[in-house]
């Protein structure tokens, strides 16, 4: 059996290595760079990097990589080797200045134009406050990236950028209190969704290998409705899967905890126990790296697209977002009298309010070619925001609002009627898997993130959204004389400002869409329509207040996004002309030869024969044959014609939403009903029943 205390971190730089392995002066001048962000001093660095070196090469690695996280999505890394000339030979050398600096090609990067062709340099630089690793005999220093020139070209640095605001902002706060508090910092747990399918199937889908979704299929016979997937008995093949994974996760400490069947055929769940933001995000990119590796090994193919298979639930990522104290206090736990606890309700106050100001935001950072098929499908939260608070601080709310008195009700005693069973208390309050933003116990739960998502968005925009709140409250706090009375006041005047954007009831009726517009929230259905908004005033004054990212950069990022889902859904046009021209049409034509073949000799045979059947078959799939070449032919001139739109990224994107796509829709809604009516050794693909009941 693995013992799984031996295992766990076993191939990281952790800070017991580092206890083993530094003097103690290097030791303690590393952990107040990690710790108190304090600058770190070049010969602390040329320790480390040396006993780092010597660490990794006894665990057989040649190689290290800085390795980082641009704007295209996916990490990135180069590899260097420790070699140094010596001699007649060589010797194994990392210096300091090696392990601070590294200089990848920033041009080929996306960069919003912040970056032309023949600007090719760029910098990563060593973040010390995420553990190095060793994976694949190679020794990977996790690092933000940024241009020559000092642009953001990453999604990390304005993480960490927030987190460090998000700091500042909360101990001013707290100090106002009374609290002897240095650092506070944001905590997540990310909830992990995705597909397993045999890897002989996904060979012969050339849709999901181009775009990592079916771009045809028709419905199998079975799919979730008997609700018999979720948290079912996991299957062998499944399982070896998950504990080989579970093993490589803990091995590059990560704290893989929960494991189970999600709702749709063959698709699964992975959830870790809560890290500070950078270090969950480093761990959620090395999980679905190691998610796609690991399911190699087993004949298998991960996905983590947010919708791979139409007709059943695509796959998300719930992010568990949490603030604590350097002593060990959550500032979001309401306690057990939460209608004294004015701390907790200053902080609730200002989560309220800045996700009300600040929704276009949040709906923003979650937005995604893939995600724009989730949201608002009864499967994910809606595209509105809004926020879930539960029927126990729900009450306390209203009461906080309307002036009238509360008092938190006591856990009950579940009775369940059998005596050999266990008493237990319940929770003050149920959970609401439609809202998108849910409070929960100590945390909030922001469920609309698409599941390959890098979780660093949405975590710089909402520590910065809540940064500037407690900014604000610490202007109107600070030097008041009864604080108390100030607070419980703000507190009140906030809530009652901001109490639409709080809904506990169920996100997916249409009752709910149209009071949401009544209380003037916002509703983008789509990227394009969400994108829009991020260039708006307000918010690149909230990110540039903050020095989170310049005004530049936001405008780079913007165009990014258009870019990318403008690229993005060419491609799956393309893919979809491909499939349809090469092998959907020469199949149909072939089958429906075959057939009048067949009717043919019948009626030679003899003229009082019934060809009813054929006739039928030959007849409906000669007419459908020929809308789904007409809806090709028009998908194709469709996609040239965006060509018109590409110097207006916007534009393209929404041309590509509302022409291209919805042709790529019309075009799929024929061929899949060819599909229902084709002899399966004539379709030219696998199945959905081949596919996900095949594992």
């Amino acid at each position: 059996m693995t013992n799984v205390p031996q295992i766990f971190g076993s191939m990281v730089f952790n800070d017991k290595v580092m206890q083993e392995r530094l003097p103690k002066t290097t030791y303690k001048g590393l952990k107040k760079t990690v710790e108190n962000g304090e600058q770190l001093d070049i010969s602390v660095a040329n320790v480390v990097a040396n006993a780092m070196k010597d660490w990794a090469v006894e665990l057989g690695c040649t190689h290290y990589t800085h390795w980082f996280q641009p704007m295209t999505g996916v990490t990135a890394e180069k590899h260097d080797s420790f070699i140094q000339p010596g001699g007649d030979g060589v010797i194994m050398e990392f210096s300091g200045k090696e392990l601070i600096k590294g200089e990848p090609d920033a041009s080929s990067f996306p960069s919003g134009g912040i970056r032309a062709t023949f600007e090719a340099r760029g910098y990563t630089t060593w973040d010390p406050t995420s553990p190095a690793f060793v994976r694949d005999s190679t020794l990977y220093i996790p690092t933000a990236f940024c241009s020559y020139t000092g642009e953001v070209l990453d999604k990390k640095t304005p993480l960490l950028r927030s987190m460090e605001k998000l700091s500042q902002e909360a101990v001013k706060v707290l100090k106002l209190l009374g609290k002897d508090v240095k650092r506070v910092t944001t905590t997540v747990g990310p909830e992990q969704e995705y597909f397993l399918i045999d890897k002989e199937m996904y060979d012969k889908r050339p849709d999901l290998i181009y775009t990592g979704r079916t771009l045809f299929g028709a419905m199998a016979p079975k799919g979730q409705e008997l609700e018999d997937h979720y948290f079912g008995s996991i299957k062998t093949r499944v399982a070896a899967y998950m504990r080989d994974l579970d093993e490589e996760l803990w091995k590059l400490g990560v704290l893989a905890k929960t494991k189970h069947n999600e709702v749709a055929p063959s698709q699964h769940e992975l959830a870790p126990i809560f890290s500070t933001s950078n270090i969950a995000t480093d761990h959620n990119e090395l999980t679905m790296e190691l998610m796609k590796k690991v399911a190699e090994r087993h004949g298998l193919v991960c996905l983590l697209h947010e919708k791979p298979f139409k007709g059943v639930n695509g796959s998300g990522k719930h992010n568990n977002w949490s603030i604590s104290t350097d002593t060990g206090e959550n500032l979001l736990d309401p306690g057990k009298a939460p209608e004294d606890n004015i701390q907790f309700q200053l902080f609730l106050a200002a989560i309220i309010k800045a996700v009300d100001e600040y929704q276009d935001l949040l709906r923003i950072t979650v937005a995604s070619a893939g995600n724009d098929h989730r949201l608002g499908a009864n499967e994910a939260p809606p595209a509105i925001i809004s926020m879930y608070l539960g029927d126990d601080l729900g009450a306390l709310v209203e009461s906080i609002i309307n002036g009238t008195e509360y008092r938190s009700h006591a856990k009950l005693k579940m009775e369940t009627g059998v005596d050999a069973l266990p008493t237990f208390r319940k929770d003050n309050s149920d959970r609401n898997r439609t809202s998108p933003f849910a409070f929960t116990g100590n945390k909030f739960e922001f469920r609309a993130l698409g599941s390959s998502l890098n979780i660093a968005c949405p975590n710089y925009m909402l520590n910065t959204m809540v940064a500037e709140e407690l900014s604000g409250f610490y202007e109107k706090l600070n030097g008041e004389t009864d604080i108390y009375t100030a607070v419980k006041a703000l507190v009140k005047e906030t809530l009652t400002a901001h109490q639409r954007i709080i809904f506990n009831g169920d996100n997916y009726t249409d009752e709910w869409v149209e009071e949401a517009a009544r209380r003037g929230l916002c509703n983008y259905k789509s990227l394009p329509d969400a994108m829009e908004h991020y260039i708006d005033k307000k918010n690149i004054d909230l990110f540039v207040k903050h020095g989170i990212v310049s005004e530049q950069e936001i405008h780079a990022r913007y165009e990014i996004e258009l870019e990318h889902y403008s690229k993005q859904l060419n491609i799956e046009a393309l893919s979809m002309l491909e499939m349809a021209k090469r092998d959907i049409t020469p199949a149909v034509i072939t089958f429906i030869n075959e057939l009048a073949q067949t009717v043919s000799f019948k009626k030679q045979a003899s003229p009082f024969m019934s060809c009813y059947a054929e006739e039928s078959l030959l007849k409906s799939l000669s007419e459908e044959l020929e809308a789904f070449v007409k809806k090709t032919d028009e998908l194709e001139a469709a996609v040239k014609n965006a060509a018109d739109y590409s110097g207006e990224n916007l534009e393209h994107a929404k041309y590509f939403r509302n022409t291209v796509f919805a042709l790529m829709e019309e075009l799929r809604a024929v061929g899949d009903e060819m599909e229902t009516e084709m002899p399966s050794k004539y379709w030219p693909y696998p199945s959905y029943g081949e596919i996900l009941f095949g594992v």
